[in-house]
């Protein structure tokens, strides 16, 4: 008896385990994944703290008679935007009848905090619980049994599509519900406990919202308490779009140059007002912390330090598994930096190229390209002249399978240093003098997938030449997959002013800004 009872045992204990594993398969499978830890508010910020917290393992907003909320407060998710998503988490609410909360997605977070946009509608007394609402612009939706088709010139046409006060009885009060939210382009669906309360399709080009924050709304009123946990955010394959990711890595030198997070802002904002069939995403100062930043990429551009200190040292196998998924990789400057060895070949895998130390060499020129390729990344861009930090005789794939050269040059002489140092002199590079270099180029792997290295980009103004910001653009338009269009992407040049926000450290007023639009001017004239 003894026996049967331990076989028993081990055979519950078994079980269990399969139990644990396929349901930790299913749910990766699911591509699900949590974005709230249940013990912090790290990754989430309010502009008043003091509304919110954490207990038992959930986000916790109070209203009370010694702290009211006399404006509705936000506390927003600042790892990541949304895109296209499902949403899954759990809420519940306490309070009088007035209580009031609310989920706002694809949102724009104004200085005061207060998120404007779409919002899954949660209250107590069921007048919107379920309902869609767009926060400080059109008002409501779709409410709580309703779906709605926006036109393109805002009118709504409504629908039914469940009974209202049965989607109300099916939630429960003062307990945890299940609230479950998918956006796929234009098309937003809302359910609670299992049952779809509202649809939108919103054709509104002028209104609706693509992107934007994640935040949780404590409205304004009577004491009230509401609660959110296991809240798990999966990324879709963007609709009719191509999703671009820019990685922009933390400061590092003088102010103006190495503006790793102003050029990723510059190239995205570009990318998002010319190209319809694109969506760029910007992670600033460092490698993203959103557990989901990759997951419905098209491409990735990471532009940053490079060496020992590259901000992907230690995500090579997570590159290199979005490289081998056909993901876009592009390395911009210092980014085609990485040490030689496992890295490096990690980097040849990708983009076809890097610059190898006492290999390559990263001297300050003016560089001439006078050659034009017949090739998608150079459509539309004209000769041209630039001085930057051209990094040059990259360590490329053997006889440059699947590499075509973008922009060449020929380094002056005084680049050719004698010596044999990590960075700027090799006996191989000295005996160069007069020969053709390629300093950016395009990469076809052989199993799918495209890689683009640009090493120009160490000065911020220099994003204002037009062929050479074209050139950039093209080459993530390309790497996404999609055709570069026949006079290359379109972009405004940068005023000044767009030049110098958000840069990592104040102007230190020594600039000449005037000399500098002039020079400019004069790029973009001949």
């Amino acid at each position: 008896m003894m026996r049967m009872n331990n076989l028993r045992l081990v055979w519950i204990v078994l079980f269990g385990l399969l139990v644990f594993v396929v349901s930790d398969v299913f749910a990766e499978e699911a591509g699900f994944k949590p974005i709230f830890g249940g013990k912090t508010l790290d990754g989430w910020k309010s502009p008043n703290m003091s509304y919110w917290s954490v207990t038992d393992g959930a986000i916790t907003a109070r209203s009370t008679e010694q702290n009211p909320v006399k404006a509705n407060q936000f506390l927003t998710w600042k790892l990541g935007e949304l895109d296209d998503f499902e949403l899954k988490l759990k809420y519940r609410m306490s309070g009088t009848q007035a209580a009031n909360s609310g989920i706002q997605i694809r949102s724009r977070v104004e200085a005061d905090g207060h998120a404007i946009g779409y919002q899954a509608d949660i209250d107590m007394a069921g007048r919107y619980a379920g309902a869609l609402y767009d926060e400080r612009a059109r008002g409501m939706l779709a409410e709580r049994g309703q779906k709605t088709i926006i036109g393109s010139d805002g009118k709504m046409t409504h629908s039914p599509l469940g009974d209202s006060d049965a989607l109300m009885n099916n939630i429960k009060k003062d307990d945890w519900n299940d609230y479950h939210i998918i956006a796929h382009g234009n098309r937003i669906v809302l359910k609670l406990n299992g049952k779809v309360t509202a649809e939108v399709i919103d054709g509104d080009e002028k209104n609706a919202d693509r992107s934007g924050a994640l935040a949780l709304q404590l409205h304004s009123g009577p004491p009230m308490t509401v609660q959110f946990k296991d809240i798990q955010l999966k990324r879709l394959k963007m609709n009719q779009k191509k999703k671009i990711v820019l990685i922009a890595g933390p400061p590092s030198h003088s102010y103006g140059t190495h503006e790793h997070n102003a050029g990723c802002l510059l190239l995205a904002k570009a990318l998002n007002d010319n190209m319809p069939n694109v969506y760029a995403a910007t992670y600033q100062s460092g490698w993203p912390k959103d557990p989901t930043a990759f997951d419905n990429a098209d491409a990735i551009a990471i532009y940053c330090d490079g060496g020992g200190g590259h901000i992907a040292m230690r995500h090579l196998e997570q590159v290199d598994k979005l490289a081998k998924n056909n993901v876009g990789i592009a390395l911009i400057h210092y980014a085609v930096e990485l040490p030689k060895g496992k890295p490096g070949n990690y980097a040849l895998d990708w983009i076809g190229g890097y610059f190898e130390t006492f290999w390559s060499v990263n001297p300050t020129f003016e560089a001439e390209f006078t050659d034009i390729p017949d090739h998608p990344i150079a459509r539309g861009v004209k000769p041209f002249s630039i001085r930057d930090e051209w990094y040059y005789h990259m360590r490329f794939r053997e006889n440059m399978e699947n590499v075509t050269p973008i922009l060449t040059a020929i380094p002056p002489d005084r680049t050719h240093r004698k010596g044999n140092d990590a960075h700027s002199a090799n006996p191989i590079v000295y005996a160069r003098m007069g020969k053709p270099e390629h300093v950016a180029w395009v990469y076809e792997r052989p199993g799918g997938g495209r890689g683009f290295g640009f090493t120009g980009g160490h000065d911020q103004i220099n994003w204002a030449h037009n062929d050479f910001r074209k050139t950039v653009l093209n080459g993530l338009v390309w790497i996404a997959g999609l055709d570069v269009p026949a006079d290359g992407v379109p972009s405004e040049t940068p005023t000044i002013e767009q030049l110098r926000a958000n840069m990592d450290t104040p102007d230190p007023g020594s600039w000449n800004w005037d000399r500098i639009r002039e020079k400019i001017e004069n790029w973009n004239s001949r």
